[in-house]
């Protein structure tokens, strides 16, 4: 699998992002998904998917505490894009044994209490959407927080045993916001009241002029660990 991801490195290292993406798109048909939470840069692949015109499996994770803003966008991105985004839910006896034992606010308890609600709100979910699937295509990008610095174009997923792929891994949040203002593309009515990143309603603020894009999310713990472990790497 190792010489596999390598080649198709050097054969996509120069590709522009919709290269990438129609490169992947058409070689995998069948068994490709893009995950997107509606964020910013999950927009802009949104669109360029959408322009693309090949299938494609797209999904969004539903945690069940989500931002109204949020699905208010998802409706409005499935009306414009004419998309099919299939939407997987966490496991309702796996929450309530959860709140059950933990309580409702668990994650601002300790670290452990906040991987462990984001393991099945998110991660159990996800690893059903990937089911089957060869490729994983996601929004990531270097800039956003320390954990992601040293992701690539294109890697080797180990703990979810696939190719991911990240188009837009060395954008500037400006080439983001010009590519959205040039496309004229929607995106989450919070971006503009000062949350530049976007998860779960409890564990999502507003961020401060200057403040890191991801300064909002988990705010109360430390960089390295403000991950939820979808993008986790053995």
């Amino acid at each position: 699998m190792k010489e596999r991801v390598a080649e198709l490195i050097r054969r996509h290292q120069d590709s522009s992002p919709e290269e990438l993406l129609r490169g992947f798109i058409a070689g995998f048909r069948g068994k490709i998904a893009f995950s997107t939470s509606l964020g910013a840069e999950d927009q802009v692949i949104t669109d360029m998917v959408a322009a693309i015109g090949l299938p494609l499996k797209i999904f969004t994770l539903d945690t069940g505490r989500l931002f109204q803003e949020t699905y208010d966008l998802l409706d409005i991105t499935q009306k414009k894009y004419g998309l099919g985004i299939s939407i997987y839910f966490p496991d309702a006896a796996r929450v309530e044994e959860m709140v059950r034992s933990k309580g409702i606010n668990l994650f601002y308890e300790s670290v452990e209490n906040r991987r462990l609600c984001c393991h099945i709100r998110k991660i159990e979910p996800l690893k059903r959407a990937l089911d089957g699937m060869e490729v994983w295509i996601t929004g990531m990008r270097k800039e956003q927080s320390v954990t992601r610095a040293d992701a690539g174009l294109i890697e080797w997923d180990a703990t979810h045993n696939i190719i991911k792929v990240n188009p837009l891994i060395n954008w500037s949040n400006e080439m983001v916001w010009k590519y959205i203002d040039e496309k004229k593309i929607p995106v989450n009515e919070l971006h503009s009241k000062g949350y530049p990143s976007i998860g779960c309603l409890p564990c999502t603020r507003a961020v401060r002029p200057g403040e890191d894009v991801r300064s909002g999310r988990w705010w109360w713990e430390l960089p390295e660990f403000k991950e939820c472990g979808l993008h986790k790497k053995d």
